[in-house]
């Protein structure tokens, strides 16, 4: 039988060494204030609308997505922060490549070319 213990922080009752995170406060980075910034969330909507609302690895694929789409950062701000608004190092994906993208599945030289491929459009 596992011990018990009465949480100070919700008021229930959790296994001894379980971590409640009821009511944690998360302090945000240099990063995390970078995003939730103004001239962030213009570029964003400006990628997606050069990108035609469309995720560039679905539409490379053939598919037609214009469902959950985010903008993805290239090259991470943890890198450079200095491409936070650098049109060639965003582009605009579905949540699920977004997701790939993210974890080092989709190539990077492959997302820069379409950024690139992209702009020159323009």
């Amino acid at each position: 039988m596992a011990i018990m213990k009465s949480c100070s922080r919700c008021g229930k009752i959790h296994a001894y060494n379980y971590k409640c995170y009821v009511g944690k406060v998360y302090k945000k980075n240099s990063i995390d204030n970078l995003r939730s910034s103004y001239a962030w969330t213009q570029k964003a909507e400006e990628i997606k609308r050069a990108s035609n609302y469309l995720c560039a690895i679905c539409l490379q694929e053939g598919i037609y997505n214009y469902q959950e789409l985010e903008t993805h950062h290239i090259v991470k701000l943890q890198v450079d922060p200095e491409k936070l608004l650098d049109n060639y190092n965003l582009i605009c994906l579905c949540k699920y490549h977004h997701r790939k993208a993210d974890d080092g599945e989709i190539d990077q030289d492959l997302l820069l070319r379409l950024a690139k491929e992209r702009e020159d459009k323009q």
